[in-house]
């Protein structure tokens, strides 16, 4: 009996092998690769380039720098996924109770713009936002927009991009958890003289947290590190953090600056992460 148990729990770990491996090879040692750049010195005195002298420097040194981007980068992120959260509620609550027979075409809709490129994507917007586009237009004929008024190279275009471009993402974690929710819950707070608004912070609101927490965290991590909407939608005063780093390894060769401010960017996000967790009180989703 014992050897069977032994042999069992074998098993077990020979399963987390190729699992193990995989983070080994795609995470740790490209991270620990991310954190030694960071650390780099910049002047650059071996045949390299670089030389390893645990130079803390750089991360003060690339905050002091770049700050603004990395702000600007936290609240376009921010603001996205609050409008993501705003439609994407109202979207899943619809296709949850109100669809009826056309669910699952309705969640296939959703999830279509996966099959188009996040390029091909991005890009069509710059074309629904040009200054001779049909939004635009109507924008002017209404004078919600001046005669000289444009939308494209503003915030307003990045924050609509990454809008658009991660609204699937909230969508679907708000829907499972809607869509688990007994109506029936809904109607007795309707029969206990509930008024709608109330019955939904008291109801539904709650029993949709795990999907809400969910859906703002797959939405906010990548929409904060996305450069591509700045990149074509905005313009050098719209440029964040992403945008800055990708600059610093592919075109300055700044391998130490761009290190340390992915490797704070990477902290920042998840000491934000766990503070919004614990205080949503939804802990068990980590």
């Amino acid at each position: 009996m014992s050897d069977l148990v032994r042999k069992r729990g074998r098993t077990g770990y020979l399963l987390l092998l190729p699992g193990v491996a995989w983070l080994v090879i795609f995470f740790l040692i490209p991270f620990y690769s991310l954190v030694a750049a960071s650390l780099f010195d910049p002047s650059g005195s071996d045949v390299k380039g670089y030389s390893m002298t645990y130079h803390f420097e750089n991360y003060t040194d690339a905050l002091q720098n770049y700050w603004r981007p990395m702000v600007r980068a936290l609240v376009y992120g921010g603001i996205a996924t609050l409008l993501c959260l705003l439609l994407g509620y109202v979207l899943a609550y619809a296709i949850a109770f109100k669809a009826g027979r056309w669910k699952n075409l309705m969640l296939v809709l959703v999830i279509a713009p996966f099959f188009t490129s996040f390029l091909v994507r991005t890009l069509s917007w710059k074309l629904l936002l040009g200054d001779d586009s049909l939004i635009v237009n109507t924008l002017k004929t209404l004078h919600l927009l001046g005669p000289d008024g444009h939308i494209l190279a503003t915030p307003v275009a990045v924050i609509a991009g990454l809008t658009y471009n991660f609204l699937p993402f909230m969508v679907l974690p708000l829907f499972a958890s809607i869509d688990k929710i007994d109506y029936r819950l809904i109607e007795a707070s309707n029969d206990l003289y509930a008024n709608p608004i109330t019955g939904f912070f008291k109801v539904t609101w709650p029993l949709s947290l795990p999907g809400v927490v969910s859906g703002t965290l797959l939405t906010f991590i990548p929409a904060v590190g996305d450069y591509i909407n700045a990149e074509l939608l905005g313009s050098t005063n719209t440029r964040v953090i992403g945008s800055v780093i990708q600059s610093l390894f592919t075109d300055a060769n700044d391998y130490p600056a761009a290190g340390a401010l992915s490797v704070m960017l990477m902290l920042m996000i998840i000491a934000m992460v766990l503070f919004y967790v614990r205080r949503a009180g939804t802990e068990e989703l980590l």
